[in-house]
């Protein structure tokens, strides 16, 4: 299974962006999407699971939820919008904790469960790259990898 994962996109649906993530089966986006036209764009390409960043204060996102528990093949993922606000203890919970918010690209295993963070898809935060994330998912593993946008 792949899953695109998209975050701070703040309004701005790159073009690049959309490529690197057409064939995903599904796209997460970890919060800070903008205007409805970012979601809108994301779900031409598969079906899209989002949660609100703290800039989602109107449109469809300000409904999104703050965090979501999902599942993908047997592994368990706590989606949230800044992981400096994570509350509890995802060892031996989930496998995967995915968060935005710093536009800082992430894709770290840390006692079983793999940080990932997409980066920044939206306006260029100082220098910071502007990335998106994949993750290969099979019933065994979870493999991210971090692609970075020609803009």
């Amino acid at each position: 299974m792949r899953i695109g994962v998209i975050a701070d996109t703040h309004s701005k649906m790159r073009p690049e962006a959309l490529e690197a993530l057409q064939g995903s089966d599904v796209i997460l986006h970890a919060g800070d999407v903008g205007r409805d036209d970012v979601l809108e764009a994301l779900e031409n390409i598969a079906p899209v699971v989002a949660i609100r960043g703290n800039i989602d204060k109107t449109g469809r996102a300000a409904d999104l939820p703050d965090v979501l528990e999902l599942d993908f093949l047997g592994h368990a993922f706590y989606m949230l919008h800044d992981v400096k606000t994570l509350d509890l203890d995802p060892r031996d919970r989930y496998r995967v904790v995915i968060a935005g918010h710093s536009h800082k690209p992430r894709n770290e295993w840390i006692d079983g469960v793999l940080y990932f963070n997409p980066g920044g898809a939206g306006p260029r935060r100082f220098t910071l790259p502007i990335t998106v994330g994949r993750l290969e998912v099979t019933a065994d593993d979870v493999v991210g990898d971090i692609i970075d946008l020609a803009v």
